[in-house]
């Protein structure tokens, strides 16, 4: 029996199925590319949002705290601080959501966006 009458090779038939697959994936990296990022940077934004608010209202209510605690003004700065530590917290989340984290103070990000 010649080559011809066993069909193909089974490293040729491997090489051609390694081909096809090479492909396909090249066209889901497209996909990948053409919306801004993968899933891994999705899932990276949503573990940022997510340390923001913790680190925002623990910050917050740890000032509060020490402050109660020098002036004597127990719960009330705290509680304070801690309000203020949650607004901190959800205006950076708004931040990073947004895309606009890369300059200090809100207003001169989105004119920084803006312009781009």
């Amino acid at each position: 029996m010649t080559d011809e009458e066993r069909g193909p090779r089974p490293l040729d038939d491997l090489d051609a199925r390694l081909r096809a697959a090479r492909a396909g994936s090249e066209v889901g990296n497209e996909k990948e590319t053409r919306n801004g990022a993968g899933l891994g940077a999705g899932a990276g934004i949503g573990v940022r949002i997510g340390v923001e608010l913790v680190a925002g209202i623990g910050v917050g209510s740890l000032i509060g705290y020490g402050l109660d605690a020098w002036l004597g003004t127990r719960p009330w700065l705290m509680v304070v601080f801690f309000f203020l530590g949650a607004a901190a917290s959800v205006m950076n989340m708004y931040r990073a959501a947004q895309g606009l984290d890369d300059s200090v103070g809100l207003g001169q990000a989105k004119r920084r966006k803006d312009k781009a």
